[in-house]
């Protein structure tokens, strides 16, 4: 038996860069696949989110003679209670997971969401009563609010003191919050939540192409 038989071989330096070049190649085809994962499980949260306040406005409305709560304040605090604490236990519902601020139990609580401001307008004039809303399954009520790129986080400004209403045709945003920028996620009157194509600023008056589907934010439509 001669000596080197006691110790194990050694790599060779050509031997370690192959290896680590399997292990690059490995990774490249396994990020794009993890981040598309990443992608749709924020979109689902997104969509839960949405649809966990629109339940708490629902019970809201029932309480209230179907008036919706006033605009900005609508998330509630501890001093001015609106759909928190009673409808909703936790503020964490109320942040998007494409919002990058972090989540926080108190009055300064970020707030990702806001309610269409065609509900508030007085030239509409449904006066924030859900009854007069012609046809729920088609109206807008509630999206993301967020200003130019929701990838960057001061972007976002919303908070449980102040909710600003989604402006119509949601004109300050440039992208969507997922696909590549391509869709965003929306809450209708008629409770419902779906991911819809985004349209630029540029298109005012809707989130996607119309020709699709007969979405939009006129509440007397």
């Amino acid at each position: 038996m001669t000596r080197n038989s006691h110790f194990a071989r050694a790599f060779t330096l050509i031997e370690l860069i192959v290896v680590l070049a399997i292990i690059a190649i490995l990774a490249s085809m396994v990020y794009p696949m993890y981040t598309s994962i990443s992608a749709r499980a924020k979109s689902t949260k997104d969509l839960s989110n949405l649809r966990q306040i629109g339940i708490a406005i629902q019970t809201y409305l029932n309480d209230n003679d179907q008036i919706l709560p006033a605009s900005a304040t609508w998330p509630g605090t501890t001093v001015t209670a609106v759909l928190y604490p009673k409808y909703i236990g936790t503020r964490k519902v109320l942040l998007s997971p494409f919002d990058k601020r972090p989540s926080v139990e108190t009055d300064l609580a970020p707030v990702s969401y806001s309610i269409n401001h065609n509900m508030y307008d007085p030239s509409v004039g449904i006066s924030r009563n859900m009854i007069k809303v012609f046809s729920p399954s088609a109206t807008f009520l509630m999206a993301p609010n967020y200003i130019g790129n929701p990838a960057n986080a001061g972007s976002w400004a919303g908070t449980a003191t102040n909710a600003p209403d989604l402006p119509v045709g949601a004109p300050a945003e440039t992208r969507g919050t997922h696909s590549n920028g391509t869709q965003i996620n929306v809450l209708f009157c008629d409770w419902h939540a779906e991911s819809l194509t985004f349209a630029p600023a540029a298109t005012a008056g809707t989130f996607q192409n119309t020709t699709l589907a007969p979405f939009h934010w006129d509440p007397t439509r």
